[in-house]
């Protein structure tokens, strides 16, 4: 399985809104488009990861590679960096528990053109409110 997602906001802090999709076998599975409220934008990428891999569980599928053009996501998730932002904290926690409920959960860091679709689906969310 493969989930590529997005979080946008419209200043930092600002509206925000999370755009995720899952492909399984090269069909799109799933496709998201949230908006949550006013928060920061490192909050909403979290929120997708949280979203996304709470929607691939239910799926059933046991391993699967998300795609995030966010670097500090990606550093954080992966023990390069560390979390130091009290508001990101409990979400990085609930992020690693659910990654635990997989049996492999790789995290790629991708440039912004190879993620228009989930891009497109976060910015949606915060222009429709």
């Amino acid at each position: 399985m493969e989930i590529f997602i997005d979080g946008a906001s419209s200043g930092n802090p600002g509206k925000i809104g999370i755009g995720y999709v899952i492909y399984k076998e090269g069909r799109v599975i799933k496709k998201e488009s949230i908006y949550l409220g006013t928060q920061t934008n490192n909050f909403a990428e979290y929120m997708a990861l949280i979203f996304s891999l709470t929607d691939a569980l239910s799926i059933g599928d046991n391993r699967c590679k998300v795609y995030s053009d966010s670097q500090l996501l990606c550093n954080q998730i992966e023990g390069r960096f560390g979390v130091k932002n009290k508001n990101i904290y409990p979400l990085f926690v609930l992020a690693k528990k659910i990654i635990s409920k997989f049996e492999e959960v790789k995290i790629v860091h991708i440039g912004r053109e190879k993620n228009k679709e989930a891009d497109k689906l976060a910015k949606e969310a915060v222009r429709w409110i």
